[in-house]
This record gives structure tokens, C-alpha cells and sequence, in this order.
């Protein structure tokens, strides 16, 4: 019988993780104990279920593509749980009672690895990016409810939560998150027929499919997968052909009890130049939105993102990253992606210096963008059907001082004038009054859940004015 020992590549790859994960991470998840081998599996010994179902969901793959790299093998991972210790157990506790938002501990099924990037068991879907995936995605406060959701979807599609629609701004996570649900259910589920396009790729197949006469091969292909995944599907306004197929394709797949998941850049409701009877399909099921990451989760994506890329980015950078771009996940990830390069390229490493030079121009425009008082009061002063100059003036009155208060305190939100200068642009007023007004807004926003609503629609509307001009 042959003996199978990868002790030294189990030892490297886990010199090599710790390195990139650094210390107090690795020492967290990382108890881990080789026990043996077989010619395509390690035996690894772990404190706890709990524990072993944390390292599957979070690390297994990286260890798995890491042994690909060393070994040149394929080598899958198996865990054995060995009684609790006294740490272990309260670290379970610990974890289990924590605030942190919560996430799916199902241990992954053992996924064959092709290489050191992939790591999954079916190959690749044409239509899904494969770095599109639950593990790749940061769950912070502004998309744990999506993320979580999502999760749940990837379990038992068609079953709960359909159709799921994810709306948000741009680079935010949406195409990610939909994706995610995708690569779960084709990798773990067999015999399952997924398919993921945009709108605009829908709209051109169902237009070509006319003067071809295959009308009738895509409405097959359409109504007989079992996961449809639309991105954008705010494409399909006055796009009245192309609703009605769509409208039909819903009530085929719906009925039969299939997923269908979309993304848009605003609410179903918000869609107006859709027929009403599409609009409340889309509303039918679960809507959940993204909205911009906090910078506790903006920091955590920079380090996953550099862990990734295996570069060395000091916490310093990753903080001053983080602190000037608020903007989306897109952004940090440009920004990122510009320092690697120069890094790489004149050989330097990357330092706070380097940060705030290279990224100067992006700090400017994350910072400030297009966004002006001026468009904020326009957009404030039509939805409120009130002149300009009313909001910007010095009436009190009940009709006037709560618009000119949300207006306020939109300013504030999405841009970064201080207090001071808000109240020089709204007519020169004292700071504490526009601290006062934004108070106000927070307090009713707390009584009356549909006014968060309506400043969300209003801020969207701001930035869509914004990017215009």
C-alpha cells in the first residue's frame, strides 16, 4: 500500500497563506493539524464542527488552489473533527453571539480544483464570471440583508424569495451578488439549466429572433431554465415588444416554480415607462437595495481585494483609501488597481506618499464629483412642487421648512461641505440650523419608514442630474 505524505506541501502552503492573510487572522482560523493523506485528499484535523464549517466556507478553496500551485496535484481537503477544546468552544460562542452580520456556515461541498484561480467542480459557466462568488463578495451593514437573502436563494431556488430583485447605484455589488446565486446552484445542484444576461442582451436575441423566424426557440430557451438571472433590467422601458415576451417568459417561469433573479439601478416602483403589469411582477417577490459601503466594510474589501492580488498594501494606505472614496466598491477597486500598477511598474513600494499622489485626482472627484447645492434644491423644489428660491429663502413656513430641512439634509449626506458652508449656501444661515434641520429628518425618518424612501429617489435623482452636467 502505498503512502501518501504532502506534509511539506501542507506546510508551505500555510507558510504562504499566513503571510498574505497576516498574523492575527491566520491565528484565529488557522488551528488546523495535518493528519494524513491519501493520493488526492489531506486529512486535516479540526477543534469543531463549527470550526470546520467557518475554514470551509472562508479559506477551503484558497487552501485547496495553493496546494494545486505547490503540488501540481489535485488534493482536496477533509475534515476531522476532534473533541472541542475550552478555546474552541468559546470562540463558537463568541462568534455565535456576536452583532457581526450573519452569513451561511453550510460547509461547501468538496469541489474538484482545475487550477489555482478556480476551485469549482462543474467548470466554468459561459455566462457567469467564475471570481463572481459568495466568498469573494464582503458582507457589510449596507448588504447583509441582500447578501443573506442571496445565500438563502442559492440553497433552495424557486422556492422562497422569487423572483429576488437587487436595486442599487452603480458598483455596488448587484451584477456580484446575482452572479453569486448563479455559480452556487450551477456548482452544487446537477441537471440544473442557468442562464445569465443582461437586458440589452435579451432585447437584441428577442429582436434578432423576429426576422429569423426562431421566435419560437426563444421562447423555448427562455421559459425552459430553471434559474433566469436579467441584469438591468431598467434597459426594458419603452421597450414595449420586448415587456410583453418578458411579461410571458415571468408567468411561464413563476408558475413552474423556477428562480428568476434581476438587478436594476432603482426600484421596480420607480419604473415608470414599464407596463404596470410588469412592474408588480418585478415587485412581487423580495426587493432588496445596496446601498454605499460604510468604511469598516470599505477597509475590508481593500484587504480582501489585496489579498487577492497577493500585494502587500500597509494598513495606512488601505485607511486613507478608504476614508476619501465612499463613493462604491468600483471605485475602491480602481483605486486600488492604480496603485498596484505603478507599484509593479517602477518598482516601488506602496506607500501613504505614493497613495496620496497617484490618487489625488480620484480623492477630488470621490470627494466632491458633480454633485452641486444647486441640483439638490432644483430636484428638492420640483418634488415638492416649490420655486428655488422659496426653498433657498427665508420663509418658515411649515410647507417650505421641511423641504428646505431634506434638502438639507441630503447635502449633507452626499456631499462633503461642512455645516458652515451648507449654511452660507442656504442663504446664510447659521450652522446650527442645518445641524437642527438634518436632526429633524433623522427623527421623522425614524416614525415614517416611507420617507427614507422618497430621499433615497431624491438623492438618486440628484446624482442622475449630477452626471448629466
Amino acid at each position: 500500500m502505498v503512502n501518501w505524505d504532502y506534509q511539506v506541501f501542507w506546510d508551505e502552503a500555510l507558510s504562504q497563506i499566513k503571510d498574505e492573510l497576516g498574523e492575527h487572522e491566520f491565528s484565529m482560523w488557522f488551528n488546523l493539524s495535518y493528519a494524513s493523506a491519501t493520493e488526492t485528499s489531506i486529512a486535516v484535523q479540526v477543534p469543531s464542527a463549527f470550526y470546520r464549517d467557518q475554514v470551509s466556507r472562508l479559506y477551503q478553496r484558497m487552501i485547496e488552489a495553493k496546494l494545486h500551485e505547490l503540488s501540481g496535484k489535485t488534493l482536496l481537503l477533509d475534515f476531522i473533527v476532534t473533541k472541542p477544546s475550552g478555546l474552541a468552544s468559546r470562540m463558537k460562542e463568541d462568534l455565535e453571539s456576536s452583532d457581526l452580520p450573519k452569513t451561511s456556515t453550510e460547509p461547501r461541498k468538496t469541489a474538484k480544483v482545475q487550477g489555482p484561480s478556480m476551485g469549482m467542480s462543474k467548470g466554468k459557466h459561459s455566462q457567469l464570471r467564475s471570481d463572481y462568488t459568495f466568498d469573494s463578495f464582503v458582507i457589510g451593514e449596507n448588504n447583509s440583508f441582500a447578501a443573506n437573502a442571496a445565500i438563502a436563494i442559492s440553497k433552495n431556488p424557486g422556492l422562497a424569495y422569487n423572483p429576488f430583485l437587487i436595486y442599487g447605484g452603480v458598483g455596488l455589488g448587484k451584477t456580484h451578488l446575482m452572479q453569486s446565486i448563479g455559480n452556487r446552484i450551477w456548482q452544487e445542484q446537477d441537471k440544473i439549466k442557468v442562464i445569465c444576461v443582461t437586458a440589452e442582451e435579451f432585447t437584441n436575441e428577442f429582436i434578432q429572433s423576429i426576422p429569423e423566424k426562431t421566435t419560437t426557440v426563444f421562447k423555448n430557451k427562455y421559459r425552459s431554465v430553471d434559474v433566469l438571472l436579467i441584469d438591468d433590467i431598467h434597459f426594458f422601458q419603452e421597450k414595449m415588444g420586448v415587456q410583453e415576451e418578458l411579461f410571458h417568459t415571468f408567468n411561464a417561469l413563476y408558475d413552474a416554480g423556477k428562480q428568476m433573479v434581476f438587478t436594476c439601478d432603482r426600484p421596480a416602483s420607480e419604473l415608470k415607462k414599464l407596463t404596470d403589469r410588469l412592474r408588480s411582477r418585478f415587485e412581487r417577490g423580495l426587493n432588496v437595495d445596496l446601498q454605499p459601503p460604510n468604511y469598516e466594510t470599505r477597509v475590508a474589501i481593500l484587504k480582501k481585494k489585496a489579498a487577492v492580488k497577493r500585494v502587500q498594501v500597509p494598513d495606512s494606505v488601505i485607511e486613507i483609501v478608504a476614508k476619501n472614496i465612499s463613493t462604491n466598491v468600483r471605485d475602491l477597486e480602481g483605486a486600488l488597481e492604480k496603485l498596484v500598477a505603478y507599484s509593479q511598474l517602477v518598482h516601488k513600494d506602496i506607500t501613504i506618499e505614493v497613495a496620496q499622489n497617484q490618487l489625488k485626482d480620484i480623492f477630488s472627484q470621490a470627494k466632491h464629483g458633480n454633485v452641486t447645492i444647486d441640483n439638490i434644491l432644483r430636484v428638492v423644489s420640483d418634488y415638492f412642487k416649490l420655486s428655488y428660491t422659496d426653498i433657498k429663502g427665508k420663509k418658515r413656513t411649515r410647507n417650505i421648512a421641511f423641504p428646505r430641512q431634506i434638502a438639507m439634509y441630503i447635502a449633507r449626506e452626499i456631499t462633503e461641505y461642512s455645516t458652515t458652508e451648507l449654511g452660507y449656501e442656504f442663504g446664510g444661515r447659521d450652522h446650527t440650523t442645518v445641524m437642527h434641520g438634518c436632526q429633524k429628518v433623522d427623527e421623522r425618518m425614524k416614525l415614517d419608514p416611507n420617507l427614507d424612501a422618497t430621499i433615497q429617489s431624491l438623492v438618486r435623482q440628484v446624482k442622475d442630474l449630477s452626471s448629466k452636467g
